[in-house]
């Protein structure tokens, strides 16, 4: 019965026990290091396949959010560019109207011939008549040019494209050398119009242009053309060409249509009365 005894109350031999005590104090008991190693790869597998599961649920359900928000914003814009469209053609309709009634009453006191010019001259009204066409367009390949700049200005990289100041020049040249109207890509000028850029776009009133720049001009075409040429701004955008490789051409028409400005609205001039001349 001792033997038996002993054996229950010694299940584990001594010299395993005091090997298993041995390990636990030298680090080394538990699990293998390649067990422990597999059981981490493991455990950051699920966690990286849980994150990706997580993300692919999520882009799922906001993808049709988006989407659909994508969908009534071009809904909106479409819906504004038409009410915007409607608007301008009921300010065209108006104006014609006004001008309709303006010439019928001038005609009536026999002042209609001074009026029609002054509409023509600030471009309230479409024109057309002899004139020339002057197309101005970047270089074939936009780049840096050599020489002195014209432009006298260190702020251009690319003196290859065609810049608002020389735009500018142009219509002023035209302007000095007997042009009566003038447009710019289908865009009347008037004596309130701002020729501006806003990074590398030309704005004329506010509206983009895109090159290449077709500027048409009413007038004597030959003697416009001429004179134009022979200017000061005519020089300079020869300069252009031969130095930066700014294209241009020129060339005398018979017969030139310009529509009427968008919008001559004076906010600070009066008209004169007898009252103000006396």
């Amino acid at each position: 019965m001792s033997l038996l005894t002993n054996v229950m109350d010694h299940s584990l031999d001594e010299g395993y026990a005091e090997a298993a005590a041995r390990k636990q104090a030298d680090g080394t008991g538990g699990l293998p290091r390649t067990a422990r190693a597999k059981l981490v790869l493991a455990a950051g597998l699920v966690l990286a396949a849980l994150v990706v599961t997580v993300g692919a649920a999520q882009t799922r359900y906001v993808a049709p959010v988006v989407a659909k928000e994508r969908e009534e914003l071009i809904d909106r814009i479409d819906r504004q560019t038409e009410a915007a469209e409607e608007l301008e053609r009921t300010v065209d309709k108006l104006r014609d109207d006004v001008n309709a009634r303006q010439r019928e009453a001038l005609e009536e006191s026999g002042d209609s011939g001074s009026t029609d010019l002054v509409a023509v001259l600030s471009g309230a009204v479409a024109v057309h008549g002899p004139g020339l066409k002057l197309v101005v367009d970047d270089a074939a390949e936009a780049t840096t040019g050599g020489g002195t700049d014209p432009r006298e200005t260190s702020g251009f990289s690319d003196t290859g494209r065609v810049k608002d100041r020389d735009m500018q020049r142009v219509v002023n040249g035209l302007w000095e050398s007997g042009a009566e109207a003038i447009s710019i890509n289908g865009q009347r000028l008037t004596a309130l119009s701002a020729i501006r850029a806003a990074g590398d776009a030309i704005l004329v009133d506010n509206k983009p242009l895109v090159p290449p720049y077709t500027v048409l001009a009413v007038g004597d075409g030959k003697r416009l053309s001429s004179r134009f040429q022979d200017s000061a701004d005519g020089v300079y955008l020869s300069v252009l060409q031969d130095n930066y490789g700014i294209r241009t051409a020129i060339s005398v028409q018979e017969d030139v249509r310009l529509p009427a400005a968008p919008s001559v609205t004076v906010r600070t001039a009066q008209p004169r009365t007898e009252k103000d001349a006396s």
